[in-house]
């Protein structure tokens, strides 16, 4: 068994996808295939199903996945510390962010990261499952980092404050509630809602906010996707709670403000149950800087 096989074997597990996994190494997926199988025949356990339909990780890829995982951050670690005694940066960073964040300019960021540690290679993942999504690909260790929406700080992370803004009905005029001026949840119970899927954070929030209120709400529509519920708002099909920076310099949809506030809270997460690896730490004091600061 080699380390390159286990970071082939992690790669697979975590896209469910050879063609994506040979992607993200930039590797030929034949030999990605070829290397599995070995790998497998090593073990003497099949780690995958390949069906017409797509892989899935058998019994035992599943037990040995967090193995592998452990493993290939021990072998990091060991690269890292040897790199740091040289005076050098280096090993990947790896980056969960959600889809649209305008609270702090992470690509800035990370081109004067890049310039300062130039030896660090950087992968951003985005993911279409949201905050709670990129929670759980953080504490599995498939990232490093990760830029989310939370209401409350879940066990396991280490948590710092980037932003809390109020979120507004938005919507088309002729949907907003006549009477001009503050909104009042119980108001909205007839509305049709267009919103982000379970997981994401301001679905999150808001639905936490309705049930508190005793209010029910229809959601005919999610998406997962900023710009397309944008346009679907402006298409009529419904009304959304949103923060303002996701609403860009939208000038056709109508905004209004909540009688009782609704809060939307971002953060910068980092494991707290196991070892950070030295990019990822570096980043992140860059990140709490005093000029990074939204």
């Amino acid at each position: 068994m080699e380390v390159r096989q286990l970071e082939h074997f992690v790669a697979v597990a975590e896209e469910l996808s050879f063609t994506r996994a040979a992607r993200r190494l930039n590797y030929v997926q034949s030999a990605l295939s070829v290397s599995i199988r070995a790998l497998e025949g090593d073990l003497g356990v099949r780690l995958f199903d390949r069906t017409t339909h797509g892989v899935a990780l058998t019994d035992a890829g599943e037990a040995l996945l967090p193995s592998a995982r452990r493993t290939l951050s021990s072998v990091e670690e060991t690269r890292d510390l040897a790199a740091a005694l040289k005076g050098v940066l280096r090993g990947t960073l790896r980056i969960g962010i959600m889809q649209s964040f305008g609270y702090l300019d992470v690509p800035t960021l990370l081109g004067r990261f890049h310039r300062e540690h130039p030896h660090v290679e950087i992968e951003m993942r985005p993911s279409a499952g949201g905050s709670q999504a990129l929670v759980q690909e953080l504490k599995r260790g498939g990232t490093d980092i990760a830029f989310v929406s939370l209401m409350e700080d879940p066990a396991g992370l280490s948590v710092t404050q980037l932003a809390v803004e109020e979120l507004h009905l938005v919507g088309m005029p002729q949907l907003l509630p006549s009477r001009r001026g503050k909104v009042r949840l119980d108001r909205l119970s007839d509305a049709s809602f267009v919103d982000f899927p379970p997981g994401w954070g301001v679905r999150t929030t808001v639905d936490q906010a309705f049930a508190a209120a005793g209010v029910n709400r229809r959601v005919p529509v999610e998406v997962a996707d900023v710009g397309t519920l944008l346009q679907l708002l402006r298409a009529g099909l419904g009304v959304a709670l949103l923060p303002r920076p996701l609403l860009g310099g939208d000038e056709v949809l109508e905004v209004r403000r909540l009688a009782s506030p609704i809060t939307w809270r971002v953060v910068m997460a980092l494991p707290s149950d196991q070892p950070i690896r030295a990019a990822a730490r570096a980043f992140a004091e860059l990140v709490a800087e005093p000029r990074s600061s939204p």
